[in-house]
């Protein structure tokens, strides 16, 4: 790995590969009754979270404490940034500290690599990790997407993935769109025209993925997963679908629509990145099903970025665990 995680592209398969076999290490901690490695031990990281976060941040957290880190939150309320510094002098504030790591969450896409520039060009040794840039990228999220789905199903060699709703929102899409290919999965990115992004149907021609409006139709091609994205209402300004009851009409993972899945694929499996709508992209009888993997994506979480950490911070100090 680079000194920073900003995007999945910097990421080849065997970089993907190498991550998710340390995650697997790293989630036997979690069995443990003591969950605590020595591995990086003096290490400081901070979690900078400018937008609200429940399993980004708490997740981050707990993996550096798990291993010995001494990591410390901070949130855009509670940052200088509210008093009107800037991004710029905030960061470069916290990295005089001496820190390892920053973890950040921006609401603008980019901004994680423009705080890597700003470290690399004036010699910064502290490192970026991406937890979220606007609707850019999210890397973490779409390695515990696919570590997770490994875990049920075994290589994503060949598997089919559909990934469903508001893709022109979901930073999480973009990410999925690059691991999940270089693992050798096959792609269906099914969304109403109103919120698929404007060039996929060229996008989709370079990278390889193919592009539905009709949900009902992919269910039918009995795919191995379904990856629910949220309906990101937070990020619209305007009228992207009539009513909510609408878009679970056409978009949804309804009763039914989970019932069809089941028929047409047994072995498939239920994914959300979280947090949740229930009733809107995802019914409750969906969320909660057995073939649903939305807290095994949660546990796997800690995990990865175990990894994450270890292999940015660590990884010249012996075995991880």
């Amino acid at each position: 790995m680079t000194r920073h995680l900003l995007s999945c592209s910097d990421l080849d398969t065997d970089a993907i590969r190498t991550l998710l076999d340390t995650a697997a290490e790293m989630h036997e901690v979690q069995r443990r009754e003591v969950k605590k490695l020595p591995t990086l031990r003096g290490r400081t990281v901070i979690n900078l979270f400018f937008e609200d976060s429940t399993r980004t941040r708490s997740s981050f957290e707990i993996a550096g404490k798990w291993m010995s880190a001494d990591t410390i939150n901070i949130t855009g309320k509670g940052s200088s940034t509210s008093k009107g510094e800037s991004l710029r002098d905030t960061v470069k504030t916290i990295a005089a500290m001496s820190v390892d790591a920053i973890v950040m969450r921006h609401s603008a896409s980019g901004a994680a690599h423009q705080v890597a520039g700003w470290f690399d060009g004036e010699g910064v040794p502290t490192s970026v990790i991406n937890a979220g840039d606007g609707t850019h990228e999210h890397p973490t999220q779409a390695l515990l997407d696919a570590y997770t789905m490994e875990r049920r199903l075994g290589s994503l060699e060949g598997r089919h993935i559909a990934i469903v709703g508001d893709v022109t929102h979901s930073r999480v899409f973009r990410s999925n769109l690059i691991t999940l290919p270089r693992l050798g999965a096959r792609v269906t990115v099914v969304a109403p025209p109103t919120l698929m992004p404007s060039g996929a149907a060229a996008w989709a021609d370079h990278d390889g993925f193919t592009l539905s409006n009709d949900l009902d139709a992919v269910i039918a091609e009995a795919p191995d997963a379904l990856m629910m994205l949220r309906v990101q209402r937070e990020r619209m300004s305007g009228g992207f679908f009539p009513t909510p009851r609408e878009y679970t009409i056409g978009y949804g993972l309804t009763r039914d629509r989970l019932r069809a899945l089941t028929a047409a694929n047994p072995e498939a499996v239920i994914c959300h990145p979280g947090p949740m709508n229930r009733g809107l992209e995802i019914a409750a009888d969906a969320a909660d099903a057995a073939s649903s993997l939305v807290l095994d994506q949660v546990s796997s979480g800690v995990a990865v970025r175990m990894s994450v950490l270890y292999h940015l911070l660590a990884s010249g100090e012996g075995s991880p665990a």
